[in-house]
């Protein structure tokens, strides 16, 4: 039999996760196409919106005031007031300083979005892509509920406290992009690869499943937090992000249970 070398074997890989990838994101967007998976879209939508309102209402001023001071006391007004004057300077901070403020503040939101997608809406979307998808996959899963609200509890919490803990860091371009990012791909990442499986796989299933294709895990999160800075993506991510990893935990446990002695890649 001819032996594969190690850079023969890397390649495969690779290929073989950006083949599971693009196939979770085509099965998820056929999934959201059906209605019942445009009804799920409103439970997260509302939770949201209602978010929005509270935290625009309680940290508007608290948080822009914050902004003013900070960019007052920085160096940035003696490095651009000699180029366009203090008066259009003024004039530009009072415009970037709300714009900044909901781009801090929205975040809150969309994470309670998600933990309500996760904890309420996951399983809605495991029974519909499990019976007209992956009928041959049995559920294995216990204390599916208790682990979901946990997770959801712990993984939101963690969100809300590196993001406002690394909010200064926002003032140093581009840190706020990069931020963005990595926490947005944690939340995905910790948040919907739990309730993908937890229904489905049992513990040791689960443990094999999230070492073995956890790059493929994270992979979704950063695609799936790269959509989010798309503000329109906002309304449907909760629960397509759900589809996404539902997709790609059933395949991968599909195939673990057609080859237990072959681990995933």
């Amino acid at each position: 039999m001819k032996q594969l070398r190690p850079h023969q074997t890397q390649a495969s890989a690779r290929g073989m996760l950006g083949r599971d990838v693009s196939q979770a994101f085509w099965r998820a967007v056929r999934s959201q196409m059906h209605p019942r998976m445009i009804f799920a879209l409103f439970m997260p939508f509302i939770v949201i919106m209602l978010l929005t309102i509270l935290l625009l209402w309680l940290g508007w001023t608290p948080l822009t005031e914050w902004l003013n001071a900070e960019l007052t006391e920085s160096a940035v007004p003696g490095m651009v007031d000699p180029v366009i004057g203090s008066t259009a300077f003024l004039a530009l901070k009072a415009w970037l300083i709300p714009i900044a403020a909901v781009f801090i503040l929205l975040p809150l939101a969309g994470i309670g979005g998600l933990a309500v997608a996760a904890v309420w809406i996951m399983p809605l979307v495991l029974a519909h892509v499990g019976k007209r998808d992956y009928p041959d996959v049995q559920a294995r899963g216990k204390h599916a509920t208790v682990i979901s609200v946990w997770n959801a509890i712990w993984v939101s919490l963690l969100f809300v406290l590196g993001w406002v803990i690394t909010l200064p860091l926002w003032l140093i371009p581009p840190l706020g992009l990069v931020l963005s990012l990595f926490w947005w791909t944690f939340a995905f990442n910790r948040m919907m690869r739990v309730d993908a499986v937890v229904d489905y796989a049992d513990p040791d299933e689960r443990q094999l499943l999230w070492r073995e294709r956890s790059s493929g895990y994270w992979v979704l999160g950063f695609v799936c937090a790269l959509l989010n800075l798309i503000p329109p993506a906002w309304v449907f991510l909760p629960v397509f992000s759900g589809l996404v990893y539902a997709h790609f935990s059933f395949e991968a446990l599909r195939q673990l249970r057609r080859h237990p002695t072959v681990q995933v890649t």
